[in-house]
C-alpha cells in the first residue's frame, strides 16, 4: 500500500522482454467497462492465473483510475493506454493520459458520491503511484500474485 516514485521501484518492476499488453480507450464514459474487460482478457491467458479475489480487486482498480482519466485526466476527443504487465511475483497495469495534474487523495466524505477511486487504489493495492510522461502522466498500481 506504498505510494512509491518510479526512481523507488523495486527491480522485479522490470518488464517482460517483449512488448507488453495494451490497449488504447476514447476517452469516454464507456472507458472504464472497456478497459476491465480488457485487462480481465489478458489475465485470463496469463499463466499462472491470479486467484479470484485478486483479479476482482485489480479490476476494481482498474475502474477506478480510467474512470479518473476519463473525468479528470483527458479532454474530449482525447484517448488513454492501459499496460497489462504480468510479471513473476505481481501485475502492474498502468493508465496512459493526457494530463500532467496529478491525482490527489481527498479527505473523505460521506457527501459525496465522488472522490473514494484513489482510497480504493490505496487500500487494495500492494503499491501505486504516478510519474509524468512526455504528453501526460501515468497512473501505476500492482497487486501481488
Amino acid at each position: 500500500m506504498a505510494h512509491m516514485q518510479p526512481s523507488a521501484l523495486p527491480d522485479s518492476c522490470a518488464p517482460p522482454t517483449g512488448p507488453p499488453a495494451q490497449r488504447v480507450f476514447e476517452s469516454t464514459p464507456e472507458a472504464p467497462g472497456k478497459a476491465r474487460r480488457y485487462v480481465r482478457d489478458v489475465m485470463t491467458k496469463d499463466d499462472p492465473p491470479l486467484d479470484d479475489d485478486r483479479l476482482d480487486a485489480l479490476l476494481l482498480m482498474v475502474s477506478e483510475a480510467t474512470t479518473n482519466a476519463y473525468r479528470y485526466g483527458t479532454e474530449p476527443g482525447d484517448s488513454m493506454r492501459v499496460v497489462v504487465l504480468p510479471l513473476l511475483t505481481h501485475v502492474r497495469v498502468e493508465v496512459h493520459d493526457t494530463s500532467r495534474k496529478r491525482p490527489e487523495i481527498r479527505a473523505e466524505s460521506g457527501e459525496r458520491a465522488r472522490g473514494r477511486g484513489l482510497h480504493i487504489i490505496e487500500a487494495m493495492a500492494a503499491r501505486w503511484g504516478v510519474y509524468d510522461r512526455e504528453m501526460g502522466k501515468v497512473v501505476w498500481l500492482e497487486v501481488e500474485r
